[in-house]
């Protein structure tokens, strides 16, 4: 199952050439550009309606752009049908949607099963291992399980294609803290120890800093922030971006207070 990991990330492995999108004469993304290298972490950062989610899905062709094109390995999304690039990417998003009529070991496989494959046994019971889940869950029904645990089988699914990228988009958005903290520590220890490309879109400056290497920050469909976690901490990136880290800065303050209180 392991990948070889990316000890240091390389050249481009997606890139963003001057894409846009609008909705209803609304622009969302606003000629961007950008290049994500082979082996980064990179967190989307943004207010809601900031255009972030609308990046990453046209990633994976759940929305084109108007203009401008995205490179994923050197091709244009566009050059390949929708369901063979997607069997090069794997998708978390927030609310997981597994089928609730199919089992754990169902919802896990139906990447490869949609391909023509069958994901053995001792494969579920693989990607259970990953995200920190006894093989006897492969026979449970989604609703069986709680939030956390549906989120981390999410994950497993994703990771079922053996992906090139891996796309969250609020992955743990509706987790409650200590199972968001969790999944995304063992998702960060994933994409090292897989060798993957990782793209996640959060709300959650905090949990940026913590967990990715570059964090793009995103106002009115632009990109206006491009750093990594220590640069932010140190003051880069606009007042937009400090904006940003302000808040938990701020709450990190504040809970020092009133530990010092007692």
């Amino acid at each position: 199952m392991d990948q070889p990991a990316s000890p240091t990330p390389t050249g481009p492995h997606l890139r963003f050439e001057n894409v846009s999108r609008s909705f209803a004469g609304v622009v969302a993304v606003a000629a961007t550009d950008c290049a994500i290298a082979q082996g980064s972490f990179v967190a989307l950062v943004g207010a809601s309606g900031s255009g972030k989610s609308t990046l990453l899905k046209m990633v994976n062709r759940l929305g084109d752009p108007d203009q401008g094109r995205v490179i994923f390995e050197g091709r244009d999304v566009r050059d390949a049908p929708p369901a063979a690039l997607r069997r090069r990417l794997g998708y978390v998003f927030q609310g997981v949607g597994l089928f609730p009529h199919m089992t754990v070991a169902e919802n896990i496989g139906i990447g490869p099963r949609l391909a023509g494959k069958r994901a053995s046994a001792e494969r579920i019971a693989e990607l259970l291992e990953l995200v920190e889940l006894e093989p006897e869950y492969a026979v449970r029904m989604p609703h069986e399980l709680s939030g956390g645990q549906r989120q981390r089988i999410g994950v497993a699914r994703a990771l079922a294609g053996n992906p090139h990228l891996l796309l969250m988009d609020e992955p743990f958005g509706a987790l409650d803290p200590v199972t968001r903290d969790g999944l995304g520590k063992r998702v960060r220890l994933l994409h090292e120890r897989l060798g993957l490309t990782t793209i996640m879109v959060t709300h959650d400056m905090a949990e940026a800093l913590l967990l990715a290497d570059r964090v793009l920050v995103m106002d009115g469909g632009r990109i206006v922030a491009d750093e990594p976690p220590q640069a932010l901490l140190a003051g880069a990136g606009g007042d937009i971006a400090q904006g940003l880290v302000a808040v938990p800065r701020e709450q990190a303050a504040a809970l020092a207070r009133l530990d010092a209180a007692r």
